[in-house]
């Protein structure tokens, strides 16, 4: 049987290459129902761990926030000259993942030195470093998920989250207060991160759950 060829500027071979293209492209989607979920446990996170953070802190000196702050600030302006690069779905997932990836390692962290001067040092320049893709993460969200309806959910679900999750804070430091008798913040504060490295295991499963390629 006679094999077909396509010369070399053919009119069949722009929309030969155009079909192999498309056969080989891969699309990132978002998993909708997943992606809900992760934003509610998210905020859910937010709003459980929100008071650790200024026990933690103690040894640091004042001058590291400032210094911190100047840093966050830079960062963040680098970061949104490359908008034009970053503002995809592909993006969004790896540095969604990355993010998630660094909460999880600050209770690590925590875990392996407890309170020091180091262990706070490395969480605040952990929890700097997601900071400083904030404002990307919430213009890419806005991008990914742009039906009206969908980002009414996201936003539902974020502050549905933060206040189980303000809540969940509230009922966990009395019981250990009143029921267990519990009273010293650094022994609360070390119990809670047991309930919290389950929590961001859990998000960060569901990030990965949250795209899917097509």
């Amino acid at each position: 049987m006679p094999r077909l060829e396509v010369k070399h500027g053919s009119p069949f071979e722009s929309t030969f290459g155009v079909k192999t293209l498309v056969k080989n492209r891969f699309i990132m989607k978002l998993v909708e129902n997943n992606f809900l979920i992760y934003k509610l446990l998210n905020s859910s996170f937010t709003g459980l761990s929100i008071g650790i953070l200024f026990t933690i802190y103690e040894p640091l000196d004042p001058e590291i926030y400032s210094v911190g702050g100047m840093v966050l600030a830079c960062a963040m302006l680098i970061i949104a000259k490359f908008y034009h690069r970053l503002l995809n779905i592909k993006s969004f997932y790896w540095i969604t993942l990355f993010v998630e990836m660094i909460m999880l390692l600050t209770i690590v962290v925590f875990f392996a030195i407890q309170y020091s001067f180091t262990s706070a040092l490395v969480i605040y320049c952990g929890y700097q470093l997601t900071f400083i893709f904030g404002g990307y993460l919430f213009r890419a969200e806005t991008l990914v998920a742009n039906r009206k309806e969908l980002l009414s959910k996201i936003d539902v679900n974020k502050q549905v989250g933060y206040l189980v999750g303000l809540g969940a804070s509230f009922v966990f430091y009395k019981t250990l207060d009143l029921g267990l008798e519990i009273t010293d913040p650094k022994e609360q504060i070390a119990i809670l991160h047991y309930f919290l490295i389950l929590l961001q295991s859990i998000i960060l499963i569901l990030v990965l759950k949250s795209f899917r390629l097509e």
